[in-house]
């Protein structure tokens, strides 16, 4: 883990100074630093990050502005760094691709923790996918699970919608199969993440809604208005069998 890619991007040299100290004392050291948006892009473009330490107040381009184009190149857990912290900003990092929310000033232990908690998500995932070669090990059968405006295939790690071939980040695959897997049942996110992620899930933690989020983006008509994945209030989630057009074959 201590040998995972980051990119620092800040355009205050004193935080940058902090965190490769911070980073460099816990054992990692092949990390980057950029100062601007548009740098950040070009690095990514150009190498393979395992892990983003992105500010908010950047000149230029913010990191909610710059998000998603890194989220054309990586999958990678983003981690966003500001002064705000109000619930809108938090959930509009979320909704842009960000993965966790790290409030200025901030404690280098807490943010090492943070970092080490979603590098163990990520590259554990990602260690199952390439000795795998799908997003998740198939089952001895074919496995296509079919609602009809989406299709996701097990055996070839595919997520169809419309006929089209739709990427799709590992976790955000593993999570949608889990609920295809188990139509119409209602899972707390604690229960969704232990699920999929095989960990204790933390009592604030927004990687399933974040997840969640993603999935829709993919296979909703209109993701604001969901269909396919609803929100029970005060349970959880599930994924609604649809009764027209859709099946399940093994």
């Amino acid at each position: 883990m201590n040998n995972a890619a980051i990119l620092l991007v800040d355009d205050e040299q004193s935080i940058l100074e902090l965190m490769l100290t911070v980073l460099y004392k816990e054992g990692y050291t092949n990390v980057d630093t950029v100062m601007t948006g548009e740098a950040a892009i070009t690095a990514c473009e150009g190498k393979i990050y395992d892990l983003i330490i992105l500010d908010v107040m950047l000149p230029g381009r913010s990191g909610i502005e710059i998000c998603p184009f890194l989220r054309q190149t990586t999958d990678a857990p983003i981690l966003f760094l500001t002064a705000r912290e109000s619930d809108y900003d938090k959930l509009t990092g979320f909704a842009v691709g960000g993965d966790d929310y790290i409030t200025k000033p901030f404690n280098p232990l807490e943010i090492v923790a943070r970092i080490r908690s979603q590098l163990r998500r990520y590259l554990t995932v990602n260690n199952t996918t390439k000795e795998s070669g799908t997003a998740q090990p198939s089952s001895k059968m074919n496995a296509i699970y079919d609602y009809g405006h989406f299709q996701i295939d097990e055996t070839a790690g595919e997520l169809r919608v419309e006929q089209t071939v739709v990427a799709c980040p590992a976790l955000v695959f593993q999570l949608l199969l889990f609920l295809c897997k188990n139509p119409n049942r209602i899972f707390s996110k604690s229960e969704l993440y232990e699920a999929v992620w095989g960990e204790e899930a933390l009592s604030d933690d927004n990687t399933v809604m974040v997840h969640i989020h993603r999935i829709r983006e993919r296979i909703e008509p209109d993701p604001a208005n969901p269909s396919f994945i609803v929100n029970v209030r005060g349970l959880g989630y599930k994924l609604v069998q649809a009764k027209i057009g859709s099946s399940q074959r093994l």
